[in-house]
């Protein structure tokens, strides 16, 4: 009895002790950068303020043992708390530490315990309380500040009625945020064992954007944990890297409200976007349907950064069923970044039940304001770029985008940033600084096209990598003061030697005389075997006269196996003796179109590049007819051709004509240009379809049985035989049979020492081709039975204890009776009911004639105990598998 009664006593102590130590509800950690590797590091948790009294008494002036991620484990005093209504007591712990050195640190505590009654944890009541934070320093990232929670972790709401639940986070860094749920955590920082998310009937989920908590229906009432990430990307040289995560462990009160109870409503605002230097003002009106008196607040980063935000909330707050808050912003270019900012507003109902809670978010994007002053002037085969410092200081450099020809259409400001791609621009070049604002483009060092309008736009880049709104559109034309290349046309098809091209181009006519004094000369240059003029010889020098000039090339020239380019030059008497002696400039490159053959079963596909600083807008494509004419077969857009329906073993001949223009007046339109002539033989290198293969085992008669389909039903016509190939494990195949008959689709592989294998079936046809196959493996089968009754009389009736076999009498009398020829080999144990051994093998076939091993005598009637373990042949080798059981020997008839 007094065992008893001491029993007792214990018991009730360690439930005082534990039900007064139940008392974390909510927490999280967060932390701030200081200098080099020093880090301040934050703990806030929610706990029941009366669980801090007697008798419990297990309010938590330090946590003892933080651990910091370097291996080092900390105690943290508590600055300050407070006890708020709800029976939550507030709790905040502050460290500092330096880090050794690089790496990734996850900074964690875990405290006993969370308060009971949690009903989506399993024992609340015992289950520790866990949250973490992961710190990443040095490498590519710059020193990091952990996202800041303006929201507290506990909210409220009602059975059957939406519940929402906003972080309202911020990173000071101006790093993305993204949201994920996890499981809550436990004993070791691990994952709480049984944990389950809410119940929901219709959702339970987190925007993974904006962050909203919505429980769309809580069916049950209680309180409720639930655990999810804040997690910080960084954008570092157009790569986003996720550079840390905070936990958050927030606790959700649901009760029982009266009949139509439902929580106070926002009217949806929406997104916004400002100019630097610009006011942001917009109301915000919140009502309650149950006419209960509602309270209006915000919090958000911008309440919180140099000239803040104000949100001025509606007189008589609190007073009315519906309430209207003015927010207002005087933004300035300390405010441009590249993440928008979350402004979140709050509503709560003033009741005595419960106060319920809705919550409205709203992105803000603060843009740098555009360019202004761009002006394009033409200097040469260059333009010459100017522009105005952005009204924003802080700007790191800028981008300059170019295209040709203006684009029709709007962009968009403020809220489109930057140049967006499908305007047709692309990006050329920066400048850094402020005040670097002028550029040259000169198209890397190739010269601009002359005759075409070069359009520019402008855009300001901050250190976050945010981009102001786009400059106008500026947009001139080079002047005609260098020849213009127009035409490279194959005239002749031949090898070295033997080919020839005509190139022609239209003269300068706004050349400064004054300057560029007369006479003039052209040199023609080329490049062989390329498109871009990547190594330019001398092939001609020729007088400037007062028409366009077209030259003839057939100077050692291959136009059969090879594009070739040529270029311009322009040159100006610089000291007035009557010699052109100085480059003025020369013409961009141009190339002849060349035009490659693919020939295939009873088609040849057509492709031809070229590259010139003209636009061209279509493509005829010529075929040689019988009596050696030229028809043309087609019109296309594209660089690519298909000319079908051919017969193979007949040689096609093709060219190629190319139709362009400049767009400007005073130039050749269209432009007309010619490829080589070539021709091919269409020839059937097309392989037919793979057989789709199949592959069954007999397990009894030990064979493979391969069926597969036949492609002259579907995608082809001249398959004239299969290849059957094997491989024992995977890798390398041999060819094992060949079927002659195409409609003989079926393949039985007998005598074979394993089923293990894989098949391969290769379609063959009319011309060698080979289809290609897709492996089929089978594995062996894992069967091998020992009996369980054994009769060694001398009436040559079961004699021998043995497996199953499909020739031994005792398969006629179980006809499931399974084989062992994937056997490899067994280890096998028999003892007696004492536990001694009697017989032992490694024999697959075993054969024990009931006598024991050691004294040769016979065992005696009985039951008797095996264990064995069985090597099965298996496709990637051999594989154990550990039987045991009981035999009864029977010496009786």
């Amino acid at each position: 009895m007094r065992k008893l009664i001491f029993l007792s006593i214990i018991f009730l102590f360690a439930s005082a002790k534990f039900a007064n130590a139940s008392h974390n509800r909510a927490g999280e950690i967060t932390f701030r950068h200081l200098q080099l590797l020093k880090y301040e590091i934050k703990i806030t948790t929610y706990t029941k303020t009366s669980s801090a009294n007697p008798p419990g008494n297990v309010d938590r002036p330090v946590l003892d043992s933080v651990h910091l991620g370097d291996g080092t484990m900390m105690a943290f005093q508590r600055s300050s708390y407070l006890d708020i209504p709800g029976d939550i007591r507030i709790n905040v712990y502050i460290g500092e530490h330096t880090y050794p050195g690089s790496g990734t640190d996850t900074i964690w505590f875990v405290d006993p315990n969370r308060n009971g009654n949690v009903i989506n944890v399993p024992n609340s009541f015992f289950t520790p309380f866990a949250i973490y934070t992961i710190l990443n320093i040095g490498g590519n990232l710059l020193p990091d500040n952990s996202p800041v929670l303006l929201n507290p972790p506990i909210d409220s709401g009602c059975v059957g009625i939406p519940f929402l639940h906003n972080p309202a986070a911020y990173d000071p860094d101006g790093d993305s945020l993204s949201y994920q749920l996890i499981v809550c955590h436990g004993e070791g920082n691990l994952p709480i064992p049984g944990y389950s998310f809410p119940y929901a009937t219709d959702s339970f989920t987190l925007n993974p954007v904006t962050g909203d908590l919505v429980w769309a229906s809580p069916d049950s009432a209680g309180e409720y944990n639930v655990a999810f990430l804040i997690i910080e990307w960084r954008n570092i040289g157009g790569t986003w890297y996720r550079i840390g995560e905070v936990e958050r462990d927030m606790q959700i009160r649901i009760i029982h409200c009266p009949i139509n109870f439902a929580p106070p409503q926002i009217l949806p605002v929406a997104d916004t976007c400002v100019l630097a230097g610009d006011t942001l003002a917009f109301n915000v009106t919140a009502f309650d349907p149950n006419h209960e008196f509602v309270t209006l607040s915000s919090v958000g980063s911008p309440y919180i950064i140099p000239t803040p935000a104000v949100f001025t909330p509606p007189i008589n707050n609190s007073l009315n069923d519906t309430v209207t808050g003015l927010f207002t912003w005087h933004t300035n270019c300390s405010h441009v970044a590249r993440q928008p900012y979350q402004v979140t507003f709050r509503a709560n109902d003033i009741n005595s039940t419960i106060s319920l809670v809705t919550y409205e978010s709203v992105m803000i994007t603060v843009i740098a304001p555009p360019i202004t002053g761009l002006t394009v002037d033409p200097n040469g085969n260059t333009m010459m770029l100017h522009w105005n410092p952005n009204a924003c200081a802080n700007v790191a450099h800028y981008n300059i985008y170019h295209r040709v020809g203006s684009y029709p259409g709007v962009i968009e400001c403020p809220c489109q940033t930057g140049v967006p791609a499908y305007t047709g621009y692309t990006l050329i070049g920066t400048t850094d600084g402020l005040n670097d604002t002028t550029f040259i483009d000169s198209n890397n060092g190739a010269g601009l096209a002359i005759g075409i309008s070069h359009c520019y736009m402008v855009t300001a880049v901050f250190a976050d990598g945010s981009e102001s709104c786009s400059s106008i559109q500026v947009c001139n034309q080079l002047k005609k003061d260098l020849p213009v290349i127009t035409n490279v046309t194959v005239v002749t098809t031949g090898a070295a030697g033997t080919g020839s091209d005509t190139i022609a181009w239209s003269k300068a006519t706004e050349i400064d005389t004054t300057v560029f004094h007369r006479p003039y000369q052209y040199k023609v240059l080329r490049s062989d075997g390329d498109f871009i003029g990547s190594n330019f010889q001398l092939i001609a020098t020729l007088p400037v006269g007062e028409d366009d000039t077209i030259y003839f090339d057939n100077t050692n020239l291959n136009t059969q196996t090879q594009p070739n380019s040529y270029k311009i030059e322009l040159y100006y008497d610089s000291d007035n003796d009557g010699v052109p002696d100085h480059l003025k400039g020369n013409t961009q490159t141009a190339s002849s179109v060349f035009l490659t053959l693919a020939p295939t079963d009873k088609r040849i596909i057509l492709s031809w590049q070229e590259h010139v600083p003209w636009t061209n807008y279509r493509y005829d494509i010529f075929k040689q007819n019988a009596g050696g004419g030229w028809d043309s077969i087609a019109t296309t857009t594209q660089h690519t051709y298909s000319d079908d329906s051919l017969i193979n073993g007949v040689q096609y001949c093709y060219y190629v004509r190319s139709i362009g223009s400049y767009g400007t007046a005073g130039i050749v339109d269209p432009i007309i240009n010619l490829s080589e002539r070539t021709c091919a033989t269409a020839i059937d290198n097309v392989p037919p379809c793979p057989p789709d293969l199949t592959v069954g085992s007999d397990c009894i008669e030990n064979v493979n049985f391969l069926q597969w389909t036949n492609p002259n039903h579907s995608c082809t016509d001249d398959v004239l035989h299969y290849n059957i190939y094997f491989s024992s494990d995977g890798t390398n195949y041999e060819l094992i049979n060949i079927t002659h008959i195409p409609t003989d689709t079926t393949l039985v592989d007998r005598n074979l020492p394993s089923l293990a294998g894989c098949y391969k079936v290769t379609a063959v046809d009319s011309v060698g081709n080979e289809s290609a196959a897709t492996a089929v493996c089978v594995d062996t089968c894992r069967q091998y039975v020992l009996p369980s009754v054994f009769t060694p009389n001398g009436d040559h009736n079961n004699d021998f204890y043995h497996p199953c076999d499909s020739t031994t009498a005792l398969e006629l009398q179980h006809k499931n009776c399974p084989p062992y020829k994937n056997v490899k080999d067994i280890d096998l144990k028999i003892y007696n009911r004492w536990g001694n051994l009697v017989y032992e093998t490694t024999d697959k076939d075993i054969n024990w004639d009931g006598k024991n091993k050691f004294s040769k005598g016979d065992c005696p009637d009985g039951v008797y105990y095996y264990t064995c373990i069985v090597n099965f042949f298996r496709l990637h080798g051999t594989q154990s598998v550990q039987l045991h059981g009981y035999l009864h020997l029977i010496r009786g008839k």
